[in-house]
């Protein structure tokens, strides 16, 4: 089978059929009735001689022979969308772009910040949509142009990412100012004896600071952990439990900062894209806003402290 028999809208059908894993679902994001895309199914099973997908409960699951061809077909849908879009100057003051980035709570309330004063004044029409998409998922995204970019440690490992550091956040605890047991300083002692915060968007699992103490064969005492920042401040706010965070957040809030009694390695954060995006004009202009603009909004709050 040559390329040039077979139809190549049916790879668009394909990519929606694979990331939907529902006919009907597929049909209305690609704005044609169901069964058109019934139709361009049972054409691609002729052409690759496999049912490609199977009817389950869980929805349309991918064969062996569809997730074999996922990654490249995919790879050149973004391609040939980048090729349609190449000899259009992208032009910030005027584009309408809506800008897709996965991040978690800590990177919205620390990033975004700095990053929108900056696309309010050069891309005033641009929007920008935040949500978080789990690191398993994050390439399978990136890759079908779900996400334009995401914003994670680097822990993901997949040839098709580019990446590039963003910032580096220390971290410290904070009580509230009238703490009955803490006054400037903790050792190590006291910070094991204490009730602590856990902000995580995980159901369990142990992060940073947990590592680090159980490397000294220690373990913190968690009174509560959460999902979002702004929850843990309001508990610091009305307890006397303690929260250790990055520096940036905790000079936001209106707490006593004290420095850890032990090191911590620091929260370094990436900036994800395709590697079929890495010449595209706006994904380009983008990643400098961003890899420019978090540096920028330290520089600030530094200048601000």
């Amino acid at each position: 089978m040559r390329l040039s028999q077979v139809d190549l809208n049916l790879f668009v059908v394909f990519d929606a059929i694979y990331t939907e894993k529902n006919l009907t679902r597929a049909a209305e994001v690609l704005c044609i009735t169901q069964p058109a895309v019934s139709n361009a199914l049972n054409r691609l099973r002729k052409t690759f001689d496999d049912q490609l997908f199977v009817r389950t409960p869980d929805g349309m699951m991918p064969t062996p022979v569809a997730e074999n061809i996922v990654g490249r077909v995919r790879e050149a849908l973004q391609l040939l969308n980048m090729s349609v879009q190449e000899g259009d100057k992208f032009t910030p003051e005027t584009s309408e772009k809506i800008v897709a980035c996965s991040m978690n709570d800590l990177g919205e309330t620390l990033i975004l910040p700095p990053i929108m004063s900056h696309l309010q004044r050069l891309a005033p029409n641009m929007t920008l949509t935040s949500y978080y998409v789990p690191r398993e998922d994050m390439a399978k995204e990136l890759a079908a142009g779900s996400l334009d970019f995401a914003i994670d440690v680097p822990l993901v490992a997949d040839n098709n990412l580019c990446h590039a550091p963003l910032s580096g956040e220390d971290y410290v605890c904070v009580v509230r100012p009238d703490h009955p047991a803490v006054r400037n300083e903790l050792s190590l002692e006291q910070y094991l004896a204490l009730g602590h915060i856990n902000v995580s968007s995980r159901r369990k699992g142990q992060g940073i600071v947990d590592h680090a103490l159980n490397g000294m064969g220690l373990n913190r005492n968690i009174k509560v952990r959460v999902q979002h920042y702004m929850v843990g401040a309001k508990i610091v706010a009305n307890t006397d439990l303690v929260w250790t965070l990055p520096i940036r957040l905790a000079r936001q809030l209106d707490f006593k900062i004290l420095p850890l009694p032990f090191d911590v390695p620091a929260l370094n954060w990436h900036l994800f894209w395709h590697k079929s995006a890495d010449d595209d004009h706006a994904n380009r202009w983008l990643r400098n806003l961003f890899l420019h603009g978090i540096q920028d909004g330290i520089a600030l709050i530094d200048e601000v402290e």
